[in-house]
């Protein structure tokens, strides 16, 4: 199993930032914009930060040129920072345990998340789960979620991490999650810890579905008997 590279989403699978996201971005437009609940009506999940701030400003006849997403997108992170410092953040289950198994056993783990690389420090940060994801592709790398599997294997090749996609394994709790990893060969766990429940998941092409990531023992079934 060593020459696999398992590739983790964030929110709704390693932690619920009590909706800090949400209240950040909702503030920057309000900041920036005057516009209160900017994204009413908008789905967020499994999309990019950058996605999601370029709907918003289209859905409000805001032009996205000339600098606008960049200071949306700075205005967030210093929202943010003040945002993820509130009593209804977690962790969900299994996470620390399973980050520690991964360690134990000298695999190789980094980040494909939708969120900007600032807010994935500050929202991991908040767990000291920094130490365990030394790379990956994030939403300010593409706009494109599925685009972001490509950036994650460079980084990690500079790391002296080369595998091919069909080694990664992709850590989520949506069908955007199980896409990413389709379209390039790779494999993908999906968590019911997020928006979306078990059936959802299968249908969506997952290698696995687990309620939670305390199901330890099925994780690392799947890595032993599907992945070599």
């Amino acid at each position: 199993m060593k020459d696999v590279l398992l590739l983790f989403d964030i929110d709704g699978t390693l932690l619920d930032s009590g909706e800090a996201g949400t209240r950040a971005l909702n503030k920057a437009f309000q900041s920036l914009f005057g516009i209160d609940d900017a994204f009413r009506g908008i789905s967020m999940a499994g999309k990019t930060d950058t996605q999601i701030i370029k709907e918003a400003l289209s859905l409000h006849g805001i032009d996205s040129r000339n600098g606008v997403v960049e200071s949306v997108m700075n205005r967030y992170i210093e929202l943010l920072k003040v945002e993820i410092d509130n009593p209804r953040k977690r962790l969900k289950p299994g996470v620390k345990e399973v980050l520690h198994t991964i360690t134990d056993l000298g695999l190789p783990m980094g980040l494909l998340t939708g969120n900007i690389e600032p807010g994935a420090r500050i929202k991991l940060g908040a767990f000291d789960l920094n130490r365990y994801f030394p790379a990956g592709a994030f939403g300010s790398d593409h706009d494109d979620r599925d685009m972001l599997l490509p950036i994650a294997l460079q980084r990690f090749a500079r790391l002296g991490v080369e595998v091919p996609p069909q080694r990664c394994v992709i850590i989520g709790d949506t069908p955007r999650d199980v896409r990413c990893s389709k379209i390039h060969g790779g494999r993908c766990i999906a968590v019911c810890t997020g928006p979306y429940d078990a059936d959802t998941l299968q249908d969506a092409g997952a290698d696995l579905v687990l309620e939670s990531l305390e199901d330890r023992e099925r994780f690392l079934q799947f890595l032993a008997a599907e992945v070599n």
